[in-house]
């Protein structure tokens, strides 16, 4: 084989090398939510005083992320049992039937339907959100995205916030809405570890 052969058969391994890394850089990425360090939050109106905020304590789903492909699913579940107002008696009570009646609805869930990306960054996420039995779409406006090793767990992670604005009454949740806010904000701050 002459040194021209030679050449030629490096460039064509290197080349097929180079092939197979992007290939694999571009797999879609799954992660696993850390429940520990995931809070959806819900912020409202009460009677024009003030703005009231609490939030779920139990979160978990997974996120995929191809950045090369621009493409993500997120799949969210939310332990609405969980759901902490900073006064007991004020958690069951916004449990009940009027509100978010977690006796015969105790999970709400966000599946996506599309992920927005400007860049490597996603931006936006079109889903179906279910609560209390009904589905609506929404999109999520993404205010922060992060991909970085995790410092403490040495696996690959993500970090992200969104929100999206709904009206409490197209769920059926809609007691005091002449008075309390029928907008809600939700918003949730999610981590994930690679699976």
């Amino acid at each position: 084989m002459n040194i021209f052969s030679k050449f030629s058969t490096a460039l064509v391994i290197a080349g097929s090398a180079s092939i197979l890394a992007s290939s694999a850089f571009a797999a879609p990425e799954t992660y696993t939510v850390d429940s520990t360090h995931t809070f959806p939050s819900f912020s409202y109106s009460h009677f024009g005083l003030s703005t009231q905020v609490s939030r779920f304590n139990n979160t978990s789903g997974t996120v995929v992320v191809d950045t090369a492909a621009k493409t993500g699913q997120v799949d969210i579940q939310i332990d609405m049992t969980s759901v902490n107002t900073g006064f007991e008696l004020f958690n069951q009570h916004i449990q009940a039937e009027d509100f978010l009646d977690t006796a015969t609805f105790p999970t709400a869930t966000f599946t996506s339907s599309k992920v927005h990306f400007e860049g490597d960054t996603p931006v936006a996420i079109d889903g179906d959100l279910t609560i209390k039995g009904i589905t609506k779409p929404v999109t999520l406006e993404v205010t922060h995205f992060v991909n970085m090793p995790h410092p403490m767990m040495g696996k690959d992670a993500i970090g992200a916030n969104a929100q999206v604005v709904i009206q409490r009454t197209d769920f059926n949740a809609g007691k005091y809405a002449s008075n309390v806010g029928d907008d809600v904000t939700i918003t949730i701050s999610l981590e994930a570890v690679k699976s």
